[in-house]
């Protein structure tokens, strides 16, 4: 049986983030009805080595049964309980653009752990309309909302000149842990965790090793596009 949550520490940033990882595979092998994995099973549906995922799950006092493998509902609920996603969370998204209507919309915060509770934004003619049912808010309101709706987490999906503002809001609100969606680096005090998701970034690092497969396949650069040479 594993320890409460609480009660363990030092457990590797790069192991928390790869958890979500094993959460996303033992969903999936429980909505086939597989009842039990093995070790490589699981490693593969995460895209890791299995001595990684064995290494990793210590952490969380989890060793599995040889021969058996694990329990797919308890391995999972340990992972969502490490995660903290055994309760709800409530969550508030800045900025009513096209990428903040997105993620108002997106059903799988309900489903993962998360509540969205607030839509806010400074533009008065979006004020008032109400996006996935719940009504866009202005920013003055988020003091009340961390005080009477217990706002834990902050998503930030504002343009990059204004999203340090917003972050010094919601800081200055009470909220400690900031989703950042905007294309910049938040500066914010200790005790401040952000996670920062750069799309842009993710495209050219793809781009990146696009182009290197497309020149070993004989492919060469000509104003500055790839072109394939010709065999003779």
């Amino acid at each position: 049986m594993s320890a409460d949550p609480s009660s363990r520490r030092g457990i590797p940033d790069a192991t928390v983030a790869r958890l979500p990882e094993y959460l996303r595979a033992l969903t999936g092998f429980a909505e086939r009805g597989i009842t039990s994995v093995s070790s490589e099973e699981l490693a593969a549906a995460a895209g890791v080595r299995s001595a990684k995922l064995r290494k990793d799950l210590s952490h969380l006092g989890s060793y599995g049964v040889r021969g058996v493998g694990y329990e797919v509902d308890h391995l999972a609920y340990q992972i969502s309980r490490e995660l903290g996603l055994t309760q709800d969370w409530p969550v508030a998204i800045v900025g009513m653009g096209n990428l903040g209507h997105a993620l108002a919309a997106y059903s799988g915060f309900a489903t993962r752990g998360f509540r969205v509770v607030a839509l806010l934004d400074q533009d008065c003619d979006l004020i008032g309309q109400e996006i996935a049912g719940l009504p866009v808010r202005p920013m003055s309101a988020l003091a009340d909302l961390v005080a009477a709706r217990g706002l834990a987490i902050g998503v930030i999906a504002t343009p990059a000149a204004s999203a340090q503002d917003v972050c010094d809001a919601l800081v200055d609100a009470g909220v400690r842990s900031i989703l950042n969606f905007a294309p910049c680096v938040l500066a914010v005090p200790d005790g401040v965790d952000v996670r920062k998701v750069d799309l842009s970034t993710e495209l050219q690092i793809l781009a990146f090793h696009e182009q290197r497969k497309a020149l070993a396949r004989g492919s060469v650069l000509v104003d500055g596009s790839l072109r394939r040479v010709a065999s003779e």
